[in-house]
């Protein structure tokens, strides 16, 4: 069978490709979103020409079949490592490539991105992975493993929280709040996720970590894919955003609802709805309660990163209020139209954080109009239902 041919074969799944030579040793590893039209790819014209080289030596096409785009670029590694493929270097060595080691306080480690050429400069390291193709990339999927395993990149028990603990990325090393034999159990969790070795993983969080074992069995990694290669910190900071608003009518059929932007973009396969049961008539701030009460019981739900509702400041307290009596760290918006629209803080929320959320405003205008409409929907059926 021709290159091509088995090219035409190949699943649409994400996940990794070989290039073989005659003998069966590997010339080139590359990862997909797509791999048949991935790999269709290298048959057109104007190849770069060590690509086209390397095509007209291949003789066979081996692939790997992944469960999200994440895992293909840990997998495509892991495989540049074992075979180092000729034509996967660019360069006359591998100075270039990007690594991830683990280093930092010896209490509170985190992940370190390194170039080859700074090896020489750093004390020996026990988990080393890589090599990594792009720089931006391996950011942007430290901080979507991030969100399932958090670790600090703050000072330890400086007593005061960080930015990426208000947003639920730090753990709170910060403030002391977890210890280092617990912080190390998130550590142990990326490097064997780093290893390829997420089969074990799945099978050691299944009881001890429910949470995480839906998190990382759904990985939600659409900014790997063909994305720019600029980095936005602030909108990958606030990558789930949980928008919510409440609607009744004279009192009656009170209900909520929760809209949810993933990367800024709606994602409707996570709304949800609320029918308000305990709140009394117009007490909007009592359903207001509820609802976030009732919404934070779904553990197995992923965290988000921001919290926006409808309303202003009485709005905004009321959920912050909420949230301290939980213990759960989000931070909280909203958005008043009685203001022309201005946002609405919490006393004591970070500058730095109000300048993020601000940057933020076209996108959670978006949210808080089709929270608005999907609320308005639900109890307009519902007293379409009653008055039938």
């Amino acid at each position: 069978m021709s290159l091509f041919d088995q090219a035409k074969k190949l699943p649409l799944n994400p996940g990794v490709y070989l290039f073989t030579d005659k003998k069966g040793e590997v010339l080139y590893v590359g990862r997909a979103t797509s791999l048949r039209r991935r790999v269709l790819s290298y048959f057109q014209k104007d190849l770069e020409p060590r690509i086209a080289e390397m095509v007209g030596l291949a003789k066979k096409i081996e692939f790997r079949k992944t469960d999200s785009v994440l895992e293909a670029i840990i997998l495509e590694a892991n495989l540049i490592k074992k075979y180092w493929p000729k034509y996967n270097i660019k360069e006359k060595d591998d100075r270039s490539f990007v690594y991830i080691v683990f280093g930092g306080d010896k209490d509170f480690p985190r992940p370190l991105i390194i170039r080859g050429r700074e090896f020489g400069n750093l004390p020996p390291a026990k988990h080393i992975f890589g090599p990594y193709q792009s720089l931006a990339l391996v950011k942007n999927a430290l901080r979507i493993i991030r969100r399932i395993f958090p670790y600090s990149l703050c000072k330890p028990l400086s007593g005061k929280p960080c930015f990426d603990y208000q947003i639920g990325l730090c753990p709170g090393a910060c403030l002391g709040e977890i210890s280092p034999q617990e912080y190390k159990k998130n550590i142990k969790n990326i490097t064997l996720l780093l290893a390829g070795r997420k089969k074990q993983l799945l099978k050691k969080l299944k009881k001890a970590n429910p949470t995480a074992f839906k998190s990382l069995k759904q990985i939600e990694d659409a900014s790997l894919v063909s994305r720019d290669e600029t980095e936005n910190d602030f909108d990958s900071a606030f990558y789930r955003v949980e928008a919510y608003d409440v609607s009744h009518f004279a009192g009656k059929e009170t209900v909520g609802a929760m809209v949810v932007f993933i990367n800024n973009q709606p994602d409707k396969t996570q709304y949800r709805l609320f029918k308000i049961k305990t709140a009394l008539p117009n007490d909007d701030l009592s359903a207001l309660e509820e609802m976030i009460s009732r919404r934070f019981r779904h553990q197995e739900w992923l965290k988000p990163n921001l919290l926006l509702v409808d309303g202003g400041l009485p709005q905004v307290r009321k959920v912050s209020q909420t949230l301290k009596k939980l213990t759960i760290a989000v931070p909280v918006a909203g958005i008043s139209k009685y203001q022309n629209d201005k946002l609405i803080f919490p006393s004591g929320l970070d500058k730095t954080l109000k300048i993020a959320i601000e940057n933020l405003k076209g996108t959670l205008l978006k949210a808080r109009n089709e929270a608005h409409r999907f609320s308005n929907a639900y109890r307009k059926k519902l007293l379409n239902r009653s008055q039938r």
